[in-house]
């Protein structure tokens, strides 16, 4: 099943829609950035006793996408079939670990990561089609298995990041190449991904080795930060799509964490004052007070769920809000403390 969540801030309610997914379980899933009715996800199916991870894209039903609606009591009764708009055909390639979509695109390109293949496919009209129109394959030793990756909304969106075993490694996507490389990057499994949205280079990783890292992209033998709150597997990192220094991570010892990495931020002096707005004995407390970063810190510890944290995301609409969703079967919604909020805004 699919469960669209409809968040009520004001009443403080949540409503949910079930759609169904009849194809198999879902292990990934990833929405359209230009149409939000559409998304992809990447599932299990089992034939002649093989279970195989198959992608494809779906629409859900319309009356879905206004997210005004008002959910039944017994929302089981009347769950609703999502459309199949076309399956991501990988028989020859392998099995699928994630879908991405270009950030900024109009929801025509999609990069999926199936076992050592990175392919490329254009949705044609109305994405009734997908044809693959590029590929590139890892090559090396052993069995080389993509784990995830992430779609750069940066360098007008010809580069994506992958994560393969302790590898992270970084591709052009015109040319299907590898421009650069990060080995052990993590001491284990690397598990996920994510760009800064508004540091062109910065990318940061996190994994089986508890840590969380950030990185230059240009100089990739050492990473910038390192994080090291988590005493677990790290499943996911993501930066605030507003405020690049709150980082959110969450990890199999169950907790989720907000960090303030304001040293590696886009604004790490805070905001900029005018000098004409301030008086003479201001003026120098301030000058004092811009010439030293703030500290990076953890913000605050979540600790709600009673299992693996395996996915945290922020709103898209709100930015101080955010999700996290755990092998005990709860969604939790939290948003940024009061305090913080206004420090960064004022």
């Amino acid at each position: 099943q699919i469960h669209i969540i409809d968040f009520d801030d004001e009443n403080n309610i949540i409503n949910k829609n079930v759609l169904l997914h009849q194809v198999g379980e879902i292990w990934h899933i990833s929405t359209s950035p230009a149409d939000k009715g559409v998304l992809a996800t990447c599932y299990n199916k089992t034939s002649d006793s093989k279970v195989m991870t198959c992608a494809a894209v779906w629409r859900m039903p319309k009356e879905l996408e206004s997210g005004s609606h008002e959910s039944p009591d017994d929302s089981s009764s009347n769950a609703q079939t999502l459309e199949l708009l076309c399956h991501l055909d990988n028989t020859a390639h392998g099995n699928m670990a994630c879908v991405m979509w270009e950030p900024m695109g109009d929801g025509k390109k999609i990069i999926s990561l199936a076992d050592n293949n990175i392919l490329l496919w254009d949705l044609q009209e109305s994405s009734g089609n997908a044809v693959l129109s590029s590929s590139a394959a890892l090559e090396g030793k052993g069995q080389l298995k993509f784990t995830s990756g992430r779609w750069s909304p940066h360098h007008n969106c010809t580069q994506i990041a992958t994560a393969n075993d302790t590898t992270i490694r970084g591709w052009d996507t015109r040319s299907m190449r590898q421009i650069y490389c990060i080995e052990n990057a993590h001491g284990q499994l690397v598990r996920d991904l994510d760009f800064n949205p508004n540091k062109q280079y910065y990318l940061a990783s996190c994994g089986d080795d508890c840590k969380v890292k950030f990185w230059d992209t240009r100089n990739v033998t050492e990473p910038v930060k390192t994080l090291e709150e988590h005493s677990h597997w790290v499943w996911n990192v993501r930066y605030n799509h507003s405020h690049d220094q709150l980082i959110l991570t969450g990890s199999s010892d169950s907790r989720v964490i907000l960090s303030n990495m304001v040293s590696i931020s886009s604004e790490p002096f805070g905001h900029m004052v005018d000098d004409d707005e301030l008086s003479d004995q201001e003026d120098q407390h301030q000058e004092e007070k811009m010439k030293e970063p703030l500290q990076d810190s953890v913000i605050a510890t979540y600790e709600e769920h009673e299992d693996s944290v395996y996915a945290v995301e922020w709103s898209s609409a709100d930015p101080w809000l955010f999700a996290s969703l755990s092998y005990d079967g709860r969604l939790v919604i939290n948003r940024v403390p009061r305090a913080l909020k206004y420090h960064i805004l004022l």
